[in-house]
């Protein structure tokens, strides 16, 4: 049994560095992989484009509109695969803005793709659409923030002196994902919770979270100290800025706490 999973996540990583090599030799030219959001708006909501240049969406621009307008992102993931996959190969062969799943303020800097036809094989294409699907949740994963389970996380705050970040948020929470993919994985706000916070994310629809504690809206933040005492309970998304106030006012709120 052993030897057949190994066979097969050999051929997973096989299928996903093939699809790689086919975006990179047919589309990285113009779809630059991976750049921040919060870079990507300041790029065409303050500077027209300007300050980055781009030639066409980014892949995480990219994976995230195609999972979230094409098909059913809630039904099976398989079949969404297949809806995803079908859509963007008819795109590239087919070109037509009217059919672009990015945002207007976004495509208004970027001309009409010219078509592939005859250019990519079917195959290829299925392997680069599998790459694209995948990515973004492949870029957060190895980007963002990486979380612990909470009585790990109480035993390293005792020990490093630092406070605990508790998420709570499902699945299916659209401002969670938008937490992750806008905020939890800004570098800066990655190096501050890495110094003096333990990020633990607990989904409230399957688990209950621990202290007795409780979330009526998600994604919410609850900072807990080293004796497990809860020092805030914040509900709802934030912006890169307004979550690093979040991140100094919970250590704030620590050191008045050791004061007493």
């Amino acid at each position: 049994m052993k030897i057949i999973l190994l066979i097969c996540f050999s051929l997973l990583s096989v299928c996903a560095d093939e699809g790689k090599v086919l975006f990179e030799k047919h589309c990285i030219s113009c779809h630059k992989a991976f750049i921040p959001m919060s870079k990507l708006k300041e790029n065409f909501l303050d500077h027209n484009n300007t300050l980055l240049r781009l030639k066409a969406p980014t892949l995480n621009q990219l994976s995230y509109r195609l999972k979230q307008r094409i098909g059913d992102p809630k039904g099976d993931e398989d079949m969404h695969r297949m809806e995803v996959t079908a859509f963007m190969s008819d795109y590239v062969n087919y070109p037509d803005r009217d059919k672009s799943v990015c945002l207007d303020d976004v495509m208004q800097h970027f001309k009409t793709m010219p078509t592939l036809k005859g250019k990519v094989t079917e195959d290829e294409l299925e392997e680069i659409g599998s790459y694209l699907y995948d990515f973004d949740e492949k870029v957060i994963k190895a980007k963002g923030i990486k979380y612990e389970g909470f009585d790990e996380a109480l035993k390293r705050a005792k020990e490093e002196d630092k406070i605990i970040i508790i998420k709570a948020m499902t699945k299916e929470c659209h401002f969670c994902r938008k937490m992750e993919r806008e905020v939890m994985i800004e570098d800066e706000i990655i190096a501050a919770i890495k110094k003096d916070f333990i990020a633990v994310s607990i989904d409230v629809s399957t688990h209950s979270l621990p202290l007795g504690l409780k979330a009526v809206v998600t994604p919410t933040f609850i900072f807990v100290d080293e004796n497990a005492k809860v020092l805030m309970n914040v509900p709802g998304a934030w912006s890169k800025e307004d979550f690093m106030e979040l991140l100094k006012e919970a250590k704030i709120n620590n050191l008045k706490k050791d004061k007493k």
